[in-house]
């Protein structure tokens, strides 16, 4: 099948030849369809603008005004009848195509799409509310769906192809890129993209979506202000990453912030950030820098606070290091399924680091280090709730011990739109580190502790 016959079938005709349909408006004939039409119309602006296009130098309003231009300029020139509705779409189908990233733009600019899901070049599905749904969009062929990715990747210095067929990207505005190619995956490329809002949430949002409470905003408030250590968990798409930036919005304005991710995500608006981002190897293999490595550079760079979008490796080892050596008021994120296994996992990634420590030893440095875990989930009606804040206590021989101070209320049921109607609750225990915060000068409002717990 040709390349005009994929696009044909991708943009269907508007003209009552073709499928019966009639308009109001001058339509496209049968020898000149829409999808030739937009082929030609490609083709010659990329003859016009050539070199322009790849040269960055020019600033990206100019180039996207020079495109409009030279897009209405041909379509004029082509002299085929066109509706006006139907000169507007080919023309922004293809600034889309050029500028953007092809059929998944208007995806991207859909401010209810959260997450865009491309099962090779004849699949997108999209994540709307906590709902997945499959759209008409897709890809010309392989081909077209590669040179999106490319254009993807290279924006942010990475590679991807068949001898490293996974990579981890972003886009511009921060959204998280994950690519797989053939042959590791079996239909063709994948690609992932979670998006991030334009403008990042607030302590009032999460309130309003019903992630946490107003007591328990109020707590963690002062836990960050506190120089306590917070550590946020949960699973894969439960929301981690949005409320560490919220509870980084909580640090002082005046403290030096070292960030360290793999793909930079947060969204800080303190004046004093500096803002760091793994690595991978070239391709010779060579010049990978690596969080863990990050972390012990940050170490040097005399950090008030330190915010890791996630330890997933031996770098834990290093940011309990970190925790226990005067770096207090540090923030990060780990998978895990519940604030007992979030330890765990600190524990397991910690041996990763390659040291033959007890694991005693390292249990006592979890003790130590970290002072409260705020652990988050996806439930099934698609939200995402922050499930349990626990308080990490010591240790008893050698068990790290802990305990629940708020806890979602799953017995609450659903409302008649499948809605939990469950909320935070107090479990009723007062938590140690009250003194903790009242010697950093950070009381707690008062409330927050108060009346009858659950």
């Amino acid at each position: 099948m040709s390349l005009t016959d994929r696009l044909a079938q991708r943009y269907p005709e508007h003209d009552s030849g073709r499928n019966g349909r009639t308009s109001g408006a001058v339509t496209v004939s049968n020898g000149s369809s829409a999808a030739a039409l937009r082929l030609r119309v490609h083709r010659e602006l990329l003859d016009i603008l050539g070199p322009q296009l790849y040269d960055n130098r020019t600033a990206d309003a100019v180039l996207e005004q020079r495109v409009r231009d030279t897009v209405n300029e041909v379509l004029a020139r082509d002299g085929s009848p066109l509706a006006v509705a139907d000169s507007a779409r080919i023309a922004a189908e293809l600034l889309d195509e050029i500028l953007g990233h092809g059929p998944i733009e208007p995806l991207l600019r859909d401010p209810d799409v959260t997450e865009i899901m491309v099962n090779g070049p004849d699949q997108i599905y999209v994540e709307r509310f906590g709902r997945i749904h499959r759209v008409e969009a897709t890809f010309v062929d392989e081909q077209h769906l590669r040179r999106v990715i490319d254009r993807i990747v290279s924006r942010v210095g990475r590679r991807v192809d068949e001898s490293s067929p996974m990579v981890d990207a972003r886009l511009p505005d921060g959204s998280r890129v994950n690519v797989v190619l053939p042959p590791v995956a079996l239909d063709g490329s994948m690609l992932t993209v979670r998006k991030f809002a334009r403008e990042a949430l607030t302590t009032d949002d999460l309130i309003g979506f019903g992630t946490l409470s107003p007591e328990v905003a109020q707590f963690l408030y002062a836990c960050v202000r506190g120089r306590l250590d917070v550590v946020i968990s949960g699973g894969t798409g439960s929301g981690k990453t949005t409320t560490l930036n919220v509870l980084s919005s909580f640090l002082p304005p005046e403290e030096r912030i070292v960030t360290i991710e793999d793909a930079a995500e947060l969204q800080l608006r303190q004046n004093h950030v500096l803002r760091l981002e793994s690595r991978p190897p070239n391709i010779e293999g060579r010049g990978e820098i690596t969080v863990r490595d990050l972390v012990r550079n940050a170490l040097r760079m005399r950090p008030d606070r330190i915010v890791i979008g996630e330890v997933r490796d031996g770098a834990a080892l290093d940011l309990l290091q970190a925790m226990n050596t005067g770096h207090n008021g540090s923030l990060t994120t780990v998978h895990a399924n519940a604030p007992r296994d979030t330890v765990a996992r600190l524990e397991t990634m910690s041996l990763m680091a390659g040291l033959e420590l007890p694991v005693r030893a390292i249990r006592e440095q979890i003790a130590s280090a970290v002072d409260l875990i705020v652990h988050q989930s996806r439930l099934r009606d698609g939200t995402r709730r922050i499930t349990h804040v626990t308080e990490v206590i010591g240790m008893e021989g050698d068990v790290v011990t802990m305990q629940d101070l708020f806890v979602f209320d799953h017995r609450a049921g659903f409302d008649t739109d499948g809605r939990h109607r469950g909320v935070l609750r107090w479990t009723g225990l007062r938590p140690r580190l009250l003194d903790t915060l009242a010697d950093a000068g950070v009381p707690l409002p008062a409330g927050v502790f108060e009346g009858a717990p659950w």
